[in-house]
């Protein structure tokens, strides 16, 4: 009898009904509220700290926070990064790097007086630190990553734009510059059929809009995609001029060309087989499959689309105007803090 309990705990999931571990904060969460009802089964928490490995202050330190704040309460909290008094703010991170590339062989020191005519008030020591955080301390790394940024404007220009380091070239002066779209497979559901995601992202401030649709991927579903993306950005004061795809079927197709040419949109493509060049895109939808999905498929069986976009967009809301990225460009701000952070500096 031991072992099978013990191996129910080691699985760190509740195999009655059905709950799996996704992640490792699930694992730890599942984990925390085993014991606690292994020792309502067991009515003995010595016994049941022994079989699960914990000690019993983490218990009752557990079992404190169950019924002051629910269960949800076991669930890890991420750490953010601390916030120095000193730090350089997001908005002259931002000044300073696009400086930089723009002047790629210009060192620290000789920035500084451009940087001072835009506003930005900073020591050569800052600015070679802000570079160095973002691998553009160097005088080779600056030049990759104006190499990328002319290669997704209009084609690569040299051979060293197909090995840049990190997709530098998602950079846009003002909301709604450069929205990369994309599509990726959710899978198959039952009695529903093949579901496939439109992605469409703003690269200056990760603003997202996503759509689900039925069967294929086709150029028609991306240009009814497109119009849906662009009254959504319109919706919140941006206003869409280009946009960045691969060059998949779907944003090669007739329909989805000649939609762009009618709207007046301009069209950028990302080099051949370089998914970092739309690396914007690719890392929300990567988020999107890590905390929404993954959860969500082994929370419930899904048998409409209607029900399944519901929960989305639920999570896509909270994503634009709540959830923290702590990425190396977001430092820490939500796409809506972004957003209002660039409509102050334009009023």
């Amino acid at each position: 009898m031991t072992s099978v309990v013990t191996g129910r705990i080691l699985l760190g999931c509740r195999i009655q009904k059905g709950v799996l571990p996704v992640t490792g904060t699930d694992v730890i969460y599942l984990r925390r509220v085993r014991v606690l009802e292994l020792a309502d089964e067991l009515g003995n928490v010595s016994e049941a700290c022994r079989l699960v490995g914990v000690s019993r202050t983490s218990f009752y330190a557990w079992r404190r926070l169950a019924d002051a704040y629910g269960l949800e309460a076991l669930r890890p909290r991420e750490r953010r990064r601390p916030r120095q008094p000193n730090e350089t703010p997001p908005w002259q991170v931002d000044i300073i790097l696009a400086e930089a590339v723009s002047r790629p062989t210009l060192g620290a020191g000789q920035l500084l007086g451009f940087l001072e005519e835009r506003g930005v008030i900073i020591s050569a020591a800052g600015v070679q630190k802000v570079l160095r955080r973002h691998r553009l301390g160097r005088r080779s790394q600056r030049l990759a990553a104006l190499a990328q940024l002319t290669a997704a404007a209009g084609g690569p220009v040299v051979e060293t734009a197909l090995e840049g380091p990190f997709g530098f070239c998602h950079f846009a002066a003002r909301p709604g510059d450069l929205v990369a779209l994309d599509s990726f497979y959710v899978g198959k559901l039952k009695g529903v059929g093949r579901v496939w995601q439109f992605t469409a992202v703003d690269t200056h401030t990760r603003w997202a809009v996503v759509s689900l649709v039925c069967g294929d991927h086709t150029a028609q579903a991306a240009a009814a995609f497109l119009d849906l993306a662009i009254t959504r950005f319109a919706d919140v004061g941006i206003d869409v001029t280009g946009i960045l795809t691969d060059r998949g079927p779907e944003f090669r197709g007739t329909a989805f060309t000649r939609h762009l040419t009618e709207r007046g949109l301009r069209h950028v493509w990302t080099p051949p087989r370089s998914p970092n060049h739309n690396a914007v895109c690719e890392r929300f939808q990567g988020t999107v499959l890590d905390e929404f999905y993954r959860v969500a498929f082994h929370r419930e069986f899904f048998t409409s689309i209607e029900r399944l976009d519901t929960q989305l967009q639920a999570w896509v809301t909270r994503y634009n105007t709540r959830r923290r990225n702590h990425g190396d460009y977001m430092r820490g701000r939500s796409p809506l803090d972004v957003l209002h952070q660039t409509q102050d500096r334009v009023s």
